[in-house]
């Protein structure tokens, strides 16, 4: 399976042979250089460019091309070598492109020798820069793996070099340069097309409110149609990311960029992408007898693979529920309409107010009225009927992330070498659609906190008037949503830590304690508050200077680059003004950087605070412990019904699955 990456994403290499293939649409020059533990390069003989194009394990094209191919062998470098850096830059001086806003987003592929793609990744957002690194090879505990990085420069290849220590920065940029211009290198032949052609993949989401009770999934990425993903790409529209690969300039069918012209509009088309959807899936089901309907299978959507085509397929069903019961409500909203009208119209008319003739009339509109709801009604229960046949099969084909913790895969569960595209926090569904439920499914890495609403406001279940007993089922709930979170991904890309100042929580923390998954026991009282706070408001501040000063490979050494998530319980018991201060601020900033964001609070215990948090509430994602209708969907107007996706009863996975993901943490 290949991994598409962004910016910052890393991906384990099980191999160690590779190739690097680059398309920019346009001649670019690729140079590959080699750092030492620290990242950085020390001289010019760590270099492989298009002047001196092999180093012990590396080679790179010889000239400026649209298309590249770079030979990786990782056992060959030597052992002082612990990252491998792939860098594109314009040429200057030969009348082309000065920067890269103005050519087509590149494309890097990492191959295998057979040319199967390991990872790829299209390096966009880039404007004034005229260098680039792409990407980066990196040992990590005597592992190899890649890192998409998108780390521009406009002061080109000279200021690139500079950044990462190399002290004749200048002078070897020029040389590269003066080598391209001048023509002394070879051409190097086009990487040969690959099996399955071009291709570009939908993303399948939607764009639902960011306000907090007006949205059922948070606000991920560009907002689009309803879905149940978090408002992430449009599954249709322009806005869906490409994963590009196959036609490259030397095949007959692959659609060229046009040059821009002087004055004329600039084609931003990647050079190797088409509007192609994804194939579709391949038939697992005999086909249906006339008459009858389709009859549902697993994974009957678009996509790359079987993980992203069940994600699809389930916001597919999302969907159809949605349009399905706007439908049936507007039907009955017209049958309400219509019969107000015709009974005002008999009432309108003195003569026909009274008698025979005005009883028949309203027994005629209420007659109509009740057709056409049952009518609606049919209709309403034909689709569930068919969405619900679905969700049959459906439901035990997903993946562990996705899944139910009563799911059968669960026995089966290893710790994945990668993380998913979603992980599920709970199911939805509606009044007219019970018991149908559709899983709540929420894009990776989170880009929004959650808060688990431990408060009585809004539940209108009286069964549970005991504050005391919505405080646990909130904990409960959030070790739920935590475990998952630690079994969905890799062992060493996942933190998590526990700030519970009065210890309220510490039997559901149980699991998380025992099993040794946590990176240190639960922080108590007022001064664990302001220990595990400050250390992650120190990390943000690091890595937003890193990144915003294009020095993110200079972090220290044992800098834990794993996602970080700070489960809070208790809110805001523990908590003075500078913890607050610091927890809206990792709430607000640490998304962006890779630390998320837990809290199990009930808001009427802030109320002191006034509307101080209201910007901290909103930040986050309310789920609620107990089901509750106040997810708004403003694409169609319905209040969806949450419920929380916790361990049945008296199951013994949870401990199970944290044992695993224990064991995998020890080896690293």
């Amino acid at each position: 399976m290949t991994a598409e990456l962004v910016r910052g994403q890393n991906h384990p290499l099980s191999q160690v042979r590779l190739e690097i293939r680059v398309s920019a649409g346009r001649p670019v020059m690729a140079v590959a250089t080699l750092g030492d533990e620290s990242g950085k390069v020390p001289g010019v003989e760590w270099v492989a460019h298009p002047g001196v194009p092999t180093l012990p394990g590396l080679e790179v094209s010889r000239q400026a091309a649209a298309d590249h191919r770079l030979a990786v062998d990782l056992d060959a470098v030597s052992a002082a070598v612990h990252r491998v850096s792939v860098l594109l830059a314009l040429p200057t001086g030969v009348g082309g492109p000065v920067s890269f806003g103005s050519v087509a987003a590149p494309f890097v592929a990492v191959t295998g020798l057979d040319g199967t793609e390991v990872a790829t990744y299209t390096i966009t957002g880039l404007d004034a820069e005229s260098a680039v690194i792409a990407l980066e090879l990196y040992r990590r505990q005597g592992a190899w793996k890649v890192r998409a990085v998108g780390q521009g420069y406009a002061g080109g290849l000279a200021e690139l070099l500079t950044d990462q220590g190399l002290t004749q920065a200048h002078r070897l940029a020029a040389g590269i340069n003066d080598a391209v211009v001048q023509g002394l290198a070879r051409s190097v032949q086009a990487p040969p097309r690959t099996a399955d052609g071009d291709r570009s993949r939908q993303a399948a989401a939607s764009a639902l409110g960011p306000d907090q009770s007006g949205s059922p999934y948070g606000t991920q990425g560009t907002q689009g149609g309803a879905g149940p993903y978090g408002a992430t790409q449009n599954p249709q529209g322009p806005s869906a990311p490409g994963y590009p690969a196959g036609a490259t300039p030397a095949d007959p069918d692959a659609t060229q960029p046009t040059p821009p012209t002087a004055g004329g509009p600039i084609d931003y088309s990647h050079p190797r992408r088409q509007n192609a959807a994804p194939p579709p899936p391949p038939p697992t089901a005999p086909p249906a007898r006339p008459g009858e309907p389709a009859r549902p299978v697993a994974g009957d959507a678009t996509g790359w693979s079987m993980e992203e085509r069940l994600y699809n397929q389930v916001w597919g069903m999302f969907e159809d529920l949605a349009r399905s019961t706007a439908a049936y409500r507007s039907a009955v909203d017209f049958a309400d309409t219509r019969m107000e009208k015709e009974l005002d119209q008999v009432l309108s008319d003195p003569r026909s107010r009274m008698g025979g003739q005005g009883d028949a009339a309203r027994e005629a509109a209420q007659a109509k009225h009740v057709q056409l709801v049952d009518q609606a009604r049919e209709a309403l229960d034909r689709d569930l009927v068919q969405l619900g046949a679905e969700a049959d099969v459906v439901e035990p084909a997903l993946p562990a992330a996705y899944a139910r913790w009563d799911n059968p895969v669960w026995h089966a569960y290893r710790v994945p070498m990668e993380m998913p595209m979603a992980v599920r926090l709970g199911d939805l569904h509606l009044p007219e659609s019970d018991p149908l439920r559709i899983p709540m499914l929420v894009r990776l890495p989170l880009e929004r906190g959650l808060w688990i609403d431990s408060g009585r406001s809004g539940l209108s279940d009286g069964s549970f008037a005991d504050s005391h007993e919505l405080r646990r089922l909130a904990m409960e709930s959030a070790v739920a949503h935590t475990a998952r979170l630690l079994a969905v991904h890799p062992a060493d890309e996942f933190t998590v830590h526990v700030v519970d100042p009065a210890g309220s929580g510490a039997r559901e923390l149980a699991p998380l304690v025992q099993s040794g998954v946590l990176a240190a026991p639960p922080a108590v009282g007022a001064a664990g508050v302001a220990a595990v706070l400050g250390r992650l408001t120190e990390r943000v501040d690091l890595v937003q200077m890193a990144v915003r000063g294009g020095m993110a490979d200079s972090l220290p050494p044992g800098f834990d680059t794993a996602q970080q998530l700070l489960v809070v319980n208790d809110f805001p018991h523990g908590f003075d003004d500078r913890a607050v201060t610091q927890l809206r601020y990792l709430a607000d900033e640490g998304p962006g950087v890779g630390v998320h964001l837990m809290m199990v609070a009930d808001r009427e215990d802030a109320d002191s605070y006034g509307p101080l948090l209201d910007p901290l509430w909103r930040a986050l994602l309310r789920l609620t412990p107990v089901a509750e209708d106040h997810l708004a969907d403003p694409w169609v107007g319905h209040a969806w019904t949450y419920e929380p996706s916790l361990v049945p009863p008296g199951s013994q996975v949870l401990q199970q699955v944290l044992a695993q993901v224990a064991a995998a943490r020890a080896k690293y």
